[in-house]
């Protein structure tokens, strides 16, 4: 638990457009995950497993999914008649006259719900990294390091994460303390440095007076406008999380995210006994395999029934494959249907599409094909 009383406050939308298609009616927050899981269950999840239960959760746009996913929160145990989770709709902001699109609006926007929280620290969450973190440890730490602000953060260990694009990366001493911070750069870094999660912990007075200044000069960008301009001025701390992290800033990121969990070691590290990862219940039947039936290497949710053969994929709840249908390496959502004969290799197909019998579907490991929701093929 935390060792100070803390609020959660979670960004549902700030990274949709890096996910194209597969957001364009869902906030990222609700975008499926490994067979019965949404984006936002990893959040939510690790806030509640640190004690934490006066949690926000700031959207912009397409957030009917969302709404319907949380609930009341009762799978959380956030169904409470003081605190629990709170969903804010965007307004119309009375400085810009439109519906803010970036942090330090959105902050802005609910900072009366800021105010009126006993919190002494606020926890700012975005839900574009799949990972399982001791938010205790975290907060804890932040805690006895007297830091002003600490930012969870990870070594990047592939080509892919050698710069710094849509998001932000952190040069820090040997104390921890930040440096210096690259925002949104394309240019591959040299020297040691840390990818930032999104993830940090900040006294709930200091965000109160940072977004109010920062909103008076109409600053926008948090670690841009906010953080780097006062590095020498505040003290600002980097946290290492040395556990699973994948990042989700593209359809093919997204793809190679998921299919990472087919190797059990990856799905042991994410999917941690102490500290599960909690969703909405959905009561389906058990998976049914019918005779002609061949599955290698997959992860297939419960309510599934499947006649064909399926390598090395993930398949979502309710997934029907049909006799002599073929699923190879791809991500297959909830209620679609393949049906006799269809073909399918490197694709993402959302919830509800259909192919038809003897359509063939090809992506690439490396540029995967994605199918909307509802399509017939």
């Amino acid at each position: 638990m935390v060792k100070r009383k803390t609020m959660g406050v979670i960004f549902a939308n700030m990274h949709d457009a890096y996910a194209g298609s597969m957001t364009g009616a869902r906030a990222l927050a609700s975008l499926p995950f490994a067979g019965r899981y949404r984006l936002v269950d990893f959040q939510l999840s690790a806030l509640v497993h640190a004690g934490i239960g006066d949690i926000g959760v700031i959207v912009k746009e397409n957030y009917h999914s969302l709404m319907r996913h949380i609930g009341a929160g009762r799978e959380w145990d956030l169904a409470r008649k003081i605190e629990g989770v709170q969903l804010y709709p965007p307004f119309i902001g009375s400085a810009t006259g439109n519906v803010s699109h970036d942090r330090v609006g959105a902050i802005h926007n609910v900072l009366p719900y800021i105010k009126q929280s006993s919190s002494k620290y606020a926890l700012l969450m975005d839900c574009d990294h799949v990972c399982n973190v001791d938010i205790s440890e975290f907060v804890n730490s932040h805690i006895d390091s007297s830091a002003d602000i600490s930012i969870l953060c990870y070594k990047p260990e592939n080509p892919d994460e050698s710069a710094a694009k849509n998001g932000a990366a952190l040069i820090s001493d040997k104390k921890g303390r930040v440096t210096d911070i690259i925002y949104n750069s394309e240019t591959p870094i040299d020297g040691a440095f840390s990818l930032g999660m999104n993830i940090m912990i900040i006294t709930r007075d200091l965000l109160i007076d940072l977004i109010e200044d920062a909103f008076d000069h109409q600053l926008l960008i948090f670690e841009r406008d906010i953080l780097l301009p006062n590095l020498k001025k505040l003290f600002v701390r980097v946290h290492e999380f040395n556990g699973f992290v994948r990042r989700i800033s593209s359809v093919q990121s997204y793809f190679h995210a998921t299919m990472s969990l087919l190797d059990a070691d990856n799905r042991e590290a994410l999917f941690n006994k102490d500290r599960p990862i909690i969703t909405k219940v959905n009561d389906d039947a058990p998976v049914r395999y019918g005779i002609t039936a061949s599955v290698h290497n997959s992860l297939i949710a419960d309510g599934c029934i499947i006649d064909g053969k399926v390598e090395n994929s993930v398949l979502f709840r309710g997934v029907r494959v049909a006799k002599d249908a073929e699923v190879k390496n791809s991500i297959i959502m909830q209620n679609s249907v393949l049906h006799e004969g269809a073909n399918t290799n490197y694709i993402i197909a959302d919830k509800y599409v259909e192919i038809n019998e003897g359509r063939a579907l090809m992506g690439y490991e490396t540029y995967p094909l994605y199918i909307q929701k509802r399509s017939v093929v």
